[in-house]
């Protein structure tokens, strides 16, 4: 077992029952565990004083080097990167801007989004008081429907990546060149879309999108309340008016000198990763998990899905329920796992369970294993 289910913790001490996690990187679980040296690092960051801008800009120019950006910001989430570039976007380097924010008379500028985009984040560019035009009205959006969408209010296009949110959007290299045309920057959300590890430069170094956002506390295996904004440095540097230690609208969204020390450590260390052998591990917990229950009790079905739900190049494992053959359905199997001991939690969608690899400690598809057999009656 993992030191989360061996040792008494914090978490224990409250009675808070850690669990082993088969769902996802997601913030309700905490988001990934952080290696012993991201520990360590906010650990030392920890035990002095220091300017927090100077630190802020210190180490937003390594990872900004590290991931062959201009520029790099760490902010408060994913979420709060949205918030920061959308501030960004409308004052620019003007403090008497950044302090009207957010537009206390409504939306005056506004911000393209394909319809099939609109996803429940969007609230993070909305509260800076802009408005969210949506463009592609069919099932897949066409050319046409966003040179339309521009008119001189218009800051900027945000795209989400991944397989599914791309899948009814216009192709990313499209939007670029139409907005860059317009004079428009484009803004990435890819909060989840690590693996690859590439994605940190491949839609700004590569692609010529302004702005990329990732999550600091998901694959990265940083401090869960981190993100990184990356790509132009116009663009970054005019965060700052935004953002703490400033009293403006960026103050609640504080990253402290523990999280910048435990994130540019966290890019350090998934940097120096073989992403072909984590990829493979990945699928060697998928392949264990189909021969140790597949056809293992009349009723359950286990097979390989790809890729994973937040369109990451990796799998899960699909287990589907004949509910009259086994007298049990997901919902059912889920709860039992998650009362057990230890605590187990898996993804559920359509009467359906996905196991999902990328969050599971050396070992725990064992455990994992064991209890769902257990749970199913299978010998």
């Amino acid at each position: 077992m993992t030191e989360t289910t061996t040792r008494p913790t914090i978490h224990t001490r409250l009675g808070v029952r850690p669990i082993i996690n088969a769902a996802g990187t997601l913030t309700k679980f905490g988001g990934s565990i952080m290696p012993r040296e991201v520990r360590e690092a906010m650990l030392e960051a920890g035990s002095a004083y220091v300017d927090l801008v100077e630190l802020q800009r210190a180490v937003g120019a390594r990872i900004a080097e590290l991931t062959h950006n201009e520029a790099a910001y760490v902010s408060c989430g994913a979420a709060a990167g949205l918030t920061l570039v959308t501030a960004a976007l409308i004052t620019g380097p003007d403090e008497a801007k950044a302090e009207r924010l957010p537009l206390p008379d409504g939306p005056k500028f506004d911000v393209l989004i394909h319809r099939s985009q609109r996803f429940g984040y969007d609230h993070a560019i909305r509260m800076v008081g802009v408005n969210l035009v949506e463009f592609g009205m069919g099932n897949g959006a066409q050319e046409w429907e966003l040179e339309a969408a521009y008119t001189d209010r218009t800051i900027g296009v945000v795209f989400l990546a991944g397989y599914f949110n791309e899948q009814r959007a216009l192709p990313i290299e499209t939007v670029i060149a139409s907005a860059h045309r317009h004079h428009v920057p484009v803004i990435v959300d890819a909060a989840a879309q690590i693996p690859p590890i590439e994605t940190l430069w491949r839609y700004t170094r590569d692609l010529g999108a302004d702005i990329i956002i990732v999550s600091g506390g998901k694959a990265l295996r940083g401090p869960q309340p981190t993100g990184l904004v990356l790509g132009r440095k116009a663009i970054i540097d005019n965060i700052y008016v935004n953002a703490n230690p400033n009293a403006n609208i960026g103050r609640p969204m504080k990253v402290g000198k523990e999280e910048l020390a435990g994130i540019l450590t966290a890019v350090e260390w998934s940097l120096r990763q073989d992403e072909k052998a984590l990829l493979q591990r990945y699928e060697d917990v998928v392949s264990y998990f189909i021969e140790r229950l597949d056809g293992k009790k009349p009723g359950l079905s286990v097979r390989r899905d790809f890729p994973s739900e937040a369109g990451q190049p990796h799998p899960r494992a699909l287990l589907t329920f004949d509910e009259k053959t086994l007298g049990l359905g997901a919902h059912e199997v889920s709860q039992a796992l998650r009362d057990g001991e230890p605590s187990i939690v898996v993804a559920t969608r359509r009467g359906a369970i996905y196991l999902n690899p990328q969050t599971l400690e050396e070992g725990e598809e064992k455990i994992i294993a064991r209890r769902l057999a257990e749970v199913l009656g299978i010998g």
